[in-house]
């Protein structure tokens, strides 16, 4: 491996920018199929997001498109390769994988561009497919020696028993799982997922990310899960009972609270998305943090309101952490001031009269549109891209573009 690439293969590769601006998301479908003619490699990927929405599809091809529109100025994927990678860490994808990937992708571009795929622009490719693989392959070997070395980590998939069921609203149930051997279970950065492998009855195996919603404890984690409405994996979990045996990785994920907070902390969730921010706020509490703690939450109703009472308690006392709830649509009966604080949705306006938007650390997760709003208000508010911190739902490159 080199240390750059040659500045031919560089202008080669640039110069296919207008093909793959046009016919990118066809080159990832023929990508997709020829990598899932190897089950082994097919049952790599979580396939929910190769559904009828082409979310993973159509991400990989912005990121494709990304990487040759900055392939002289690799820095600015920096934090995309981080987030690829740790997706990589937890899907348990390894340096022997990478070839079969490569030949699909090249293969993918001759068979789309047909003609206009010279020799020398497939063998630019090639050379830019391995220089970026090999980037992804040293930090996942990085990624998967820290999880090993840590007191309780572990690689490749481990056995945990769901140890407890809690349904925490009309569509949200946490599990509590423990480890089969009894052995003590890393810590994590709070904000990280854990990975599963699960064996439902009929279906190749299913992938999934859940985030941990609970604070280190050395012993168990803990996620809460939104039951979809056709969620296939989400809907099995809902029917499983204490004593199911799941297949775990070790928490992964760029997205996390970070140590030892210096300024104040705004922790913005909509629906499900604030199990990762619960983990965050169990954390800080635990921990004593001095500094203004904001916990921001938005959902339905009242029946669908997960950890309310627990969140509260949380706060409760501690006159740094304030609590604001929003419902958008109150249900017969709800009051505002004992149900929640605000109806309707958490608006930028709002966020920028009642957060510290000169100085706070901004923690986000939720839906896509949620999370756009937010972002661009925040932005347009003046908060720096470092201080604004965002976890998704979906593939491992998705952007909040449009």
């Amino acid at each position: 491996m080199t240390d750059q690439l040659s500045e031919r293969t560089i202008a080669l590769v640039k110069a296919t920018l207008p093909a793959l601006q046009a016919h990118g998301l066809d080159i990832v479908h023929e990508m997709y199929s020829r990598m899932f003619r190897n089950p082994e490699i097919r049952d790599l990927f979580n396939q929910s997001h190769h559904g009828s929405s082409d979310a993973q599809p159509r991400a990989l091809a912005g990121a494709v498109l990304a990487y040759a529109a900055n392939i002289d100025n690799l820095g600015a994927l920096t934090s995309a390769v981080e987030r690829i990678a740790q997706k990589h860490v937890g899907l348990q994808i390894l340096p022997e994988h990478y070839p079969h990937v490569g030949e699909a992708l090249l293969g993918a571009i001759k068979h789309v561009l047909g003609d206009a795929a010279t020799d020398e622009i497939m063998t630019a490719w090639g050379e830019a497919y391995w220089f970026l693989a090999n980037i992804l392959i040293g930090r996942e070997k990085d990624i998967y020696a820290e999880q090993h070395g840590l007191q309780g980590g572990w690689n490749g998939w481990r056995d945990f028993r769901i140890e407890q069921m809690t349904r925490e609203s009309s569509v949200i149930t946490s599990f509590v799982l423990a480890p089969v051997d009894g052995g003590p279970v890393m810590d994590y950065k709070p904000g990280q997922y854990l990975t599963f492998w699960l064996e439902i009855p009929g279906q190749t195996p299913v992938k999934r990310n859940y985030s941990i919603s609970a604070a280190p404890n050395g012993r168990s984690y803990r996620i809460s899960v939104k039951r979809e409405e056709m969620g296939l994996a989400s809907g099995w979990l809902h029917a499983q009972e204490p004593g199911t045996v799941l297949k775990v990785a070790a928490p992964a994920g760029d997205f996390h609270l970070k140590p030892a907070a210096k300024r104040p902390v705004v922790l913005l969730s909509g629906g499900v998305g604030l199990t990762p921010m619960v983990a965050m706020l169990e954390t800080l509490v635990r921990d004593g943090a001095d500094v203004p703690v904001h916990y921001v939450h938005g959902t339905h109703d009242r029946d669908t309101h997960a950890m309310r009472d627990h969140v509260r308690s949380l706060a409760a006392g501690r006159g740094n952490v304030l609590v604001t709830d929003f419902h958008q649509t109150p249900l017969p009966g709800e009051e505002a001031g004992r149900d929640y604080d605000h109806e309707g949705i958490i608006g930028g306006d709002w966020l920028l009269a009642n957060t510290p938007v000169a100085d706070a650390d901004y923690y986000l997760c939720g839906p896509r549109p949620f999370l756009r709003a937010t972002v661009q208000a925040l932005a347009e508010a003046g908060v720096t891209a470092d201080r604004i911190h965002y976890e998704f739902f979906g593939p491992a490159d998705e952007q909040l573009a449009a």
